[in-house]
This record gives C-alpha cells, sequence and structure tokens, in this order.
C-alpha cells in the first residue's frame, strides 16, 4: 500500500488537500483545520523541493499538525485577565472601602487604579465591609461594582 501512495502521490496533491482543508475551515472556524491546511501546503511545498518519499511526507505533515493543534489549545488555554464586558479592566482590581457596606446595599469604595475612568464607585457585597477593608472587585452591573473582601 505504501508503495503504490510513494508512486502516485505528488506534491501538487498536499497542496490541494490544504486548500481543501482551509476552505473546510472558513466553513467552520474551528481554526483546527487550518493548521492542517497550512501544514499540508508546507509538506507540498518541502516535496517540491527536496523530492521526498510518501512516508517522510505523512510524518512531516503529522508533526506539523501536532505541532499547530498544541499551539492552538496553548494559545486558546492560557489564562487570559478575566474582563466585566463593559472594558478591558480586571475583575481582580483591589481597592479601599471609604464607605461603609452593608448586605446588599450600597457603600463607597476608592480603588487602586482607575476603574472605568474613575477611582472612586458606589459598590455592593453579599458580605458586612467596614470602613478601611481591603476588597476586590467580582463583578460589574452597570454603574454599580459588586465587590468582596480579600
Amino acid at each position: 500500500m505504501i508503495a503504490v501512495l510513494n508512486e502516485t502521490i505528488v506534491w501538487w496533491h498536499w497542496i490541494v488537500i490544504g486548500f481543501i482543508l482551509l476552505i473546510l475551515e472558513m466553513n467552520t472556524g474551528t481554526f483546527v483545520m487550518l493548521g492542517l491546511g497550512v501544514a499540508a501546503i508546507i509538506v507540498g511545498v518541502l516535496d517540491v523541493t527536496m523530492h521526498t518519499n510518501f512516508t517522510t511526507e505523512l510524518l512531516i505533515w503529522i508533526v506539523l499538525s501536532v505541532i499547530s493543534i498544541w499551539s492552538w489549545k496553548k494559545w486558546v488555554k492560557t489564562p487570559h485577565v478575566s474582563n466585566t464586558g463593559q472594558s478591558d479592566h480586571t475583575l481582580d482590581t483591589r481597592g479601599t472601602v471609604t464607605e461603609e457596606i452593608h448586605p446588599h446595599q450600597r457603600g463607597k469604595v476608592t480603588f487602586d487604579t482607575p476603574v472605568l475612568g474613575n477611582t472612586s464607585w458606589h459598590a455592593t457585597s453579599t458580605q458586612e465591609i467596614e470602613v478601611g477593608e481591603r476588597i476586590k472587585i467580582i463583578e460589574i452591573n452597570g454603574q454599580l461594582i459588586a465587590v468582596e473582601r480579600i
């Protein structure tokens, strides 16, 4: 079987397979076939320049495919800083309570760095937080920030 594939599979087959995978990727949007398609095109170019056999080409394609999928998974799983959805400000921003916060009532806090352009905000909490205690943001709802004790 390998002998037949060595004789029948030529460089342009790899490039056609690569473009087919890229077209399929455009219809799915998963980015998995993008790496497979690019790997196939690279194998086709290598076959033109180096005239390798099918087994070597297949091995190169598998290695490049695994590397591209691993890289994609690593990039996707990289812990990105959690955002509020309203800005690029992180939810774990620290601050100090300046007006006592009673459970489910408003109090006032001052943050170490500006949050959405301001350092002083009204805040709520599910717990009693005294003046001077350190807090962090857990959620932003419009103009109201939910905080918790550190």
